[in-house]
């Protein structure tokens, strides 16, 4: 039976940069944070993001978990 294990996950912060003139979109500035203990929470992520965003100029739009893994 195939077993899926966790071996990376990464944080990226989507920015509001604001909106683009031609399309009326917005325009986004994404800051990644590699390293992360892949055992943390989705609470404890959401906080370190948001601390992370306190510290930025432009606003957070949204946070993204993104996780690799081994399948043996």
């Amino acid at each position: 039976m195939a077993e899926s294990i966790l071996i990376r996950s990464n944080l990226r912060l989507i920015l509001n940069d604001g909106t683009d003139p031609e399309t009326g979109d917005m325009k986004k500035k994404l800051k990644t944070f590699n390293n992360v203990v892949p055992s943390s929470t989705a609470e404890q992520l959401l906080a370190v993001a948001e601390a992370f965003a306190s510290l930025q100029t432009l606003p957070l739009h949204s946070t993204e978990r993104t996780d690799n893994s081994e399948l043996v």
